[in-house]
């Protein structure tokens, strides 16, 4: 026979509370006190009670739903991030909705509102598009991601650390030319710290170095392009010495670790590469490759627990906001393979 469902006024029978002081346990708990909480919770156990998430939804207003969104999928460093938020279902138990905006404001911010009539009760932004005075201005917890975040709470790698370790290890490779390849960007965006630290440490070694600072594309074909058209000019400029390449990304670092292996049937002794994620693409390379490994599953949790607080603090009766952003910043790990 089916089993009878568990209805509010079986608990409230159970336990000899009202059934709305049981409607309370589920959406105000800190109405009540901690013993008559863990009094409803043991007549839960009790009686099996299963709960209706769509009941709960309507008669509280709490979704439970966070929205994420990512510029694109293609880039590893994004799908990894989203594989380890995803993955904390099981510690926090929210649900995902996720978009992928590529780049473009006006569409990001049709997501955004399509979001907010989900009733999300906070959002992981990846994207760069929007600024974070605009994200803020949504009036919902917001937890950035390797983006500007002067608005925002936020988590982040040590960039600047990377790329003094990139540049670090390029040296030791005694390399005669240290090149880094990477976008124009802003000072306030974290990944600024890379060139920055590359910079540094290129001027305070006196190491000859070159910046190619410039877009590479938003796609395989686009990035496959120029760096062909990058390793043709390194050809022509620095054609017997040691390059040492440090590139902003994985993906684009196996990119041109491929263009490389195609043309010489090897990677050229006259050529180190180091990347910056970490992502699977860089040990699964067909050379494995060096990198700057951002900790990618810390930094997914650290953001949903930054998130959690925030939205747990909104629940409570006289909730008390953050006084400022909140900005928590993760050491990179130099990781060695066989690239350099």
């Amino acid at each position: 026979m089916k089993k009878k469902k568990v209805t509010f006024a079986d608990i409230a029978a159970y336990t000899n509370f009202s059934k709305t002081t049981i409607s309370r346990y589920f959406n105000n708990p800190d109405s009540l006190t901690l013993e008559n909480q863990q009094k409803i919770a043991d007549a839960l156990t009790a009686l099996d009670y299963k709960e209706n998430k769509v009941a709960r939804i309507l008669a509280s207003g709490k979704t439970e739903f966070v929205g994420i969104i990512v510029p694109n999928l293609y880039m590893h460093y994004y799908a990894e991030m989203l594989n380890q938020i995803l993955s904390t279902y099981e510690t926090y138990g929210y649900k995902f909705l996720v978009f992928a905006g590529d780049e473009k404001k006006d569409v990001e911010k049709k997501y955004i509102e399509e979001l907010l009539a989900y009733n999300i009760e906070g959002m992981i932004v990846l994207s760069p598009t929007i600024p974070s005075k605009e994200l803020a201005a949504y009036h919902i917890p917001v937890v950035g991601i390797e983006r500007e975040d002067s608005h925002i709470c936020s988590v982040n790698t040590d960039n600047y650390m990377g790329g003094v370790q990139a540049a670090g290890l390029l040296k030791k490779c005694n390399c005669d030319v240290l090149i880094h390849i990477n976008a124009r960007i802003d000072e306030s965006v974290p990944a600024y710290g890379r060139i920055k630290g590359f910079l540094d440490i290129c001027r305070e070694y006196e190491l000859p170095y070159e910046m190619m600072l410039d877009s590479i594309g938003n796609s395989f074909e686009e990035n496959q392009e120029k760096l062909l058209q990058i390793v043709d000019t390194l050809e022509e400029k620095y054609s017997q010495r040691k390059k040492g390449i440090f590139i902003s990304n994985d993906t684009h670092a196996n990119i041109l670790l491929n263009i490389l292996v195609r043309r010489y049937g090897k990677l050229p002794e006259t050529y180190k590469i180091i990347g910056f994620d970490n992502s699977p693409i860089s040990s699964e390379a067909v050379i494995p490759m060096s990198t700057i490994g951002q900790q990618i599953p810390e930094i997914a949790r650290e953001a949903m627990e930054l998130l959690d607080q925030q939205m747990t603090e909104r629940k409570k009766r006289r909730p008390v906001p953050l006084d400022a952003p909140v900005h928590k910043i993760i050491p990179p790990v130099l990781i060695r393979r066989e690239t350099a």
